[in-house]
């Protein structure tokens, strides 16, 4: 255990800023670490709790870390309260967001990170609005200098043209994913488009793990049987993951993610990629095949490849051509895009009794549903009810990314995204071009 002590410098206190950066540099480290006050206590990696530390200009901090990285964490927490803000001519005061498809969770940290003004400081004003992004809510956004958008909101081009109209020159996507964004039209008319390109890969990654196992071992079905005082075991029957071969499609953060957790099973993990990391061979995790071999010998097969349209893109990646190179009795998960897998051609596979478990977090045609309530609505789109008729099948709402880190993760992003836009600072790899 090892603790340092600091005063506050700054005139803002610590404000919401710098909390959002020690919060998540702390998430990435294995050391508890605490920060104090005479008054307060507060886990580093939490950025409410930060933030309700109240310190003001001249408090000073008791600092903690123990485990195994903690000279790391300590170093970084003084690396972000050392950090020279460079003042850029700024494009706006306060930049003006109309946040769209606003959802209560959301406001647990947009509101709190975005309350602060002056130099450092996000200086962000967000209008929320419950309705999703259309072509029919577009106008709304009139006035304002940026939308901030999630997965389920529509961005083609006549939406972008009503935007760029309405002064809009900032598209910002508190998610990783940027394919419901015409980009080549965003670009056109010299709007800036920026996402979320990682908050969480372990919750996306644990989630897949989490509901292909509640399928595999019938957790849904024990679970409603036992309610009933049914403890016959006919129709649980699970397989041991341990031994069996993964396939591992896209490895990106959150695949590398899932692999590790194969690893961990006893699994034997497989990987396909358009671009493979090859360390990930040289550290052992696991083995690139071909699309065709990693199909035909994996037990468990989990997607994370990114959706692209077109020739040679990953749209429809599983289609009937693919199920049919697959094993009898293998297991498939998608906590990625849903256009990834061909809707028609899985509940023929699933029909045919080709596979022992499916577990969906996505699937085609989930936008009108995606976050909202229908549960007193009329069916008009029967996939869910034709998916969920299977019972080695789990479908969850597209909740994979929903933990408290992955939430502190997008609005402390999205807000920096914004402030790098505002003050003409580099926008790294959370560029959409």
């Amino acid at each position: 255990m090892k603790t340092i002590e600091h005063v506050v410098e700054n005139p803002l206190g610590i404000h919401a800023r710098p909390a959002a950066l020690i919060a998540q540099a702390c998430t990435a480290f294995k050391s508890i670490v605490t920060i104090e006050t005479d008054e307060a206590k507060a886990n580093a990696n939490n950025v409410l709790q930060i933030l309700s530390l109240d310190a003001q200009n001249g408090t000073v901090l008791k600092i903690t870390a123990d485990g195994p990285d903690e000279d790391e964490a300590l170093a970084k927490i003084e690396e972000v309260f050392n950090e020279v803000v460079v003042n850029k001519a700024k494009k706006a005061d306060v930049l003006k967001i109309a946040f769209f498809g606003t959802k209560d969770y959301d406001r647990i940290f947009f509101s709190e990170l975005s309350k602060d003004r002056g130099d450092g400081a996000y200086n962000v004003d967000i209008k929320y609005f419950s309705t999703r992004l259309t072509e029919e809510t577009a106008q709304l956004a009139k006035g304002f200098d940026g939308v901030c958008i999630f997965v389920n909101d529509e961005c083609p081009r006549s939406v972008i043209e009503t935007l760029h109209n309405g002064g809009v020159k900032l598209i910002l996507l508190r998610c990783a994913g940027f394919n419901n964004v015409d980009a080549k039209a965003a670009a056109e008319y010299g709007m800036t488009v920026l996402r979320v390109p990682a908050y969480s890969p372990y919750a996306v990654a644990e989630h897949a793990m989490t509901i292909i196992q509640a399928a595999n071992r019938r957790i849904n079905k024990a679970y409603n049987k036992v309610r009933d005082n049914n403890f016959a075991l006919s129709g649980l029957l699970g397989i041991d993951l341990h031994n069996k071969v993964a396939g591992i499609m896209g490895t990106g953060r959150i695949g590398v993610c899932m692999a590790r957790i194969c690893k961990g099973y006893g699994m034997t993990v497989l990987g396909w990629d358009a671009y493979p990391n090859k360390k990930l061979e040289e550290d052992g995790l696991l083995t690139y095949v071909s699309k065709e071999e990693l199909l035909s010998r994996s037990d468990l097969i989990s997607l994370h490849a990114p959706l692209i349209m077109g020739e040679g893109g990953t749209h429809h990646l599983i289609d009937s051509d693919a199920i049919a190179m697959m094993k009898e009795n293998v297991m498939l998960v998608n906590t990625s895009r849903g256009g990834l897998v061909d809707t028609e051609a899985l509940i023929e596979g699933l029909k045919a009794n080709k596979f022992h478990a499916v577990a969906l977090d996505v699937y085609e045609g989930e936008d009108s549903n995606v976050y909202t309530d229908h549960s007193e609505d009329m069916l008009s789109n029967d996939i869910v009810a034709r998916l969920t008729n299977f019972p080695n099948l789990i479908l969850t709402s597209h909740q994979a990314f929903f933990t408290r880190e992955a939430l502190q993760a997008i609005a402390a992003v999205t807000l920096e995204n914004a402030r790098n836009f505002n003050e003409s600072h580099p926008y790294g790899p959370a560029e959409v071009k």
